[in-house]
């Protein structure tokens, strides 16, 4: 009986990190969503929101960026509101990716980093980025619609060594 599945609705993905040691460079980690339509599941995404960015439509914001990780707890948030994003929309791919601002930064010289995904106060995933500690960014979760339009939640951890740039127009393939 799958009248009653709602699927996922409404997702934040909450990021922290120890910041840098005193009298080196800043650790700058963003959160990227990527937006994908159904008839180019796997193509180019229709939009990114990242820092300085929010969906066209508001659906997808980025309430907290943090530029440091100071700070208690999670840094920076987005909120995804999967249930109220339009029907053309069919997958939408989560990352994480570092800002390479002196010399190459992988998630294994960042001290305490984590994401966690949660749908009100149910916990879907946290990961400590150990399995990708080699990557200067990462996806972290998959969102997608089922046959039925429901959007259905698939934890995705796959490291890439690319700078912020080509990661968000590659991170969907």
């Amino acid at each position: 009986m799958n009248t009653f599945d709602k699927g996922i609705e409404k997702v934040e993905v909450a990021l922290k990190w120890d910041p840098s040691p005193t009298g080196t460079p800043d650790h700058d980690l963003d959160i990227i969503a990527a937006t994908y339509t159904a008839d180019a599941p796997h193509g180019d995404p229709a939009y990114l929101v990242h820092f300085d960015s929010r969906s066209p439509d508001g659906t997808i914001n980025l309430n907290r960026d943090s530029r440091t990780g100071q700070g208690f707890g999670y840094d920076e948030i987005m909120i995804l509101e999967l249930n109220r994003l339009a029907e053309t929309y069919a997958r939408v791919v989560v990352g994480v990716a570092i800002q390479q601002v002196a010399g190459r930064t992988v998630f294994g010289d960042i001290a305490n980093a984590a994401v966690r995904i949660r749908e009100g106060y149910a916990e879907l995933a946290q990961h400590d980025f150990a399995a990708v500690a080699g990557s200067t960014a990462a996806t972290v979760a998959e969102f997608a619609r089922n046959e039925a339009g429901k959007w259905q939640f698939r934890a995705d951890v796959r490291g890439f060594s690319t700078d912020p740039s080509t990661f968000a127009r590659s991170m969907g393939r």
